[in-house]
């Protein structure tokens, strides 16, 4: 629902322009991402990948994939956005419900 309202506000919006986080305003690791993920479907989390695995895999990447870039949108909400799921647990719940 937010990616889509985040669309039609930027082309409703003359004031919108440049780049546009499209992410909830409460970012989270890929760890966090996973437990939630976990609780939403009813399943244990994933089991979880040792970071020196991740390092000799992924190299200079490690740490967007172990850590993110917790980009926030802050492009969207200085313009009045207001998000619909802004916590990763009620959006994942809202998304496999339908």
């Amino acid at each position: 629902d937010d990616i889509v309202g985040l669309y039609l506000a930027a082309l409703d919006g003359a004031d919108w322009s440049g780049a546009i986080n499209g992410t909830a305003p409460t970012p989270v690791t890929n760890g966090e991402f996973s437990k939630a993920l976990g609780k939403a479907l009813h399943r244990p989390a994933v089991f979880p990948v040792p970071g020196f695995v991740v390092r000799a895999r992924f190299g200079e990447m490690a740490e967007i994939v172990t850590e993110g870039q917790r980009a926030v949108p802050n492009a969207a909400m200085a313009r009045g956005y207001s998000f619909k799921q802004p916590e990763l647990g009620r959006a994942l719940s809202s998304v496999l419900a339908h």
